[in-house]
């Protein structure tokens, strides 16, 4: 029997690994669809390389800096239990590689690509890890302080500040480095728009975010006797609920339609597994909101040009989610309680403090040694034919021979 549930375990957080895997097709259509079309190629290898050093990096460095656990024994040890411990670095690597796919959104269409692959690197090998260990292994001691002087630890269940305030914060000190698109903003005050090249991809891509997600937060359980249908049901509740405030405060933008369910998801991820279904719906609404007058605050009056909003999307409302959990996991608002709204609070900022820091120190670093904005009659012909040769992503004819 203990050889069965340990293979259902493994059936089960592996599945989920490649659901949340899904996912990152999903953060390459999202920014495909938003880029103009010069940017298109770049969007899509941009994800899929960095997922891969992401997978190298995390296997050497990362998963021993937050776990203490290395791969370097013989194969008949790492396939004991039914190989469970190398599922479950599966499934957290994909958590880990989202990071570097949330920077990749903000800084599109100006960003030199090895420097990219260089702070991927960095960031999934040390920055990420970092807290990522305080917050999901007790490293350092902070989460027994925090239990100890406010009768709860830090609660994120799926990653609301882990990974989504974490990657958003990181891409806001990156975005300031690197600067805005060349022509986004006039010096007259004017400002070109830069609209979406395929709102078709863009909606493709937040579809297979949101499907993916249902793995991202019910598969944390890590389980299969810790699964619960109330992480299913609460996921499902903000996702509805930051869709429908984004389109009434977007006025039917269908950009911000389909960020609207991402806003939810990211908020709810925290405290998915404390909260009631109506708590789960609020905090999704409020995320909802809080993307679309965020991102039209940093575009349009702080000129802060995040092309795919990430920083509002991810880092705002996945430090929202933090807090939430804080609040809507309170048994007086129909949660289960066993959550400290300060220790909420005081763990949101410290992993905002830690991605804010290394963003600035790794991408401040890579513009000092190698520089890692494109030049600009690189920029103005597009990633695509810059970086990697290829004209257009749908070339209408074919070249001579």
């Amino acid at each position: 029997m203990d050889h069965i549930t340990k293979s259902n375990d493994v059936l089960f957080i592996l599945l989920g690994a490649i659901m949340v895997l899904a996912m990152h097709a999903g953060f390459a259509f999202l920014e495909l669809g938003t880029v103009r079309r010069k940017n298109q190629i770049n969007a899509l290898v941009k994800i899929l390389t960095d997922f891969c050093i992401s997978t190298v990096t995390y296997f050497f460095i990362g998963y021993y800096i937050a776990y203490g656990v290395q791969f370097f024994s013989g194969a008949q040890t790492l396939a004991q239990n039914s190989g469970y411990e190398l599922v479950k670095f599966f499934f957290l690597l994909t958590f880990a590689a989202a990071v570097p796919a949330i920077v990749s959104g903000g800084i599109a269409e100006r960003a030199k690509f090895n420097p990219q692959g260089a702070a991927t690197f960095v960031l999934v090998g040390f920055v990420y890890p970092f807290f990522e260990g305080i917050a999901w292994n007790k490293n350092l001691g902070v989460q027994a302080w925090l239990e100890q002087a406010y009768g709860a630890s830090f609660h994120d269940f799926a990653g609301s500040v882990v990974v989504h305030a974490v990657g958003g914060w990181i891409a806001l000190a990156a975005v300031i480095l690197l600067g805005a698109r060349r022509g986004r903003y006039h010096r007259d005050g004017g400002m070109s728009s830069h609209p979406p090249s395929s709102i078709p991809f863009l909606a493709l891509g937040a579809w297979i975010l949101t499907v993916g997600w249902f793995g991202f937060n019910v598969m944390s359980a890590q389980t299969l006797n810790a699964v619960s249908g109330l992480v299913a049901l609460n996921s499902l509740m903000a996702m509805a609920g930051g869709t429908l405030a984004a389109l009434i405060v977007g006025r039917n933008d269908p950009g911000f339609v389909h960020n609207g369910p991402l806003a939810g998801l990211v908020a709810v991820c925290a405290g998915s597994d404390l909260m009631h279904p109506l708590g789960a719906l609020a905090v999704g609404a409020v995320a909802g909101v809080l993307f679309v007058y965020m991102f039209l605050l940093t575009q349009n009056r702080w000129k802060i040009d995040d092309v795919l909003g990430v920083w509002p999307l991810h880092g705002l409302c996945g430090a929202w989610g933090g807090i939430a959990a804080g609040l809507f996991g309170q048994q007086w608002l129909g949660g289960m309680g066993g959550v400290s709204l300060a220790s909420q609070l005081i763990g949101t900022g410290l992993g905002v403090l830690i991605a804010l820091a290394g963003g600035f120190i790794v991408y401040g670093a890579l513009k000092l040694a190698v520089g890692i904005r494109l030049e600009p009659e690189e920029e103005f012909n597009g990633a695509d034919i810059t970086i990697h040769k290829i004209t257009t992503a749908s070339p209408e004819t074919e070249g001579g021979f």
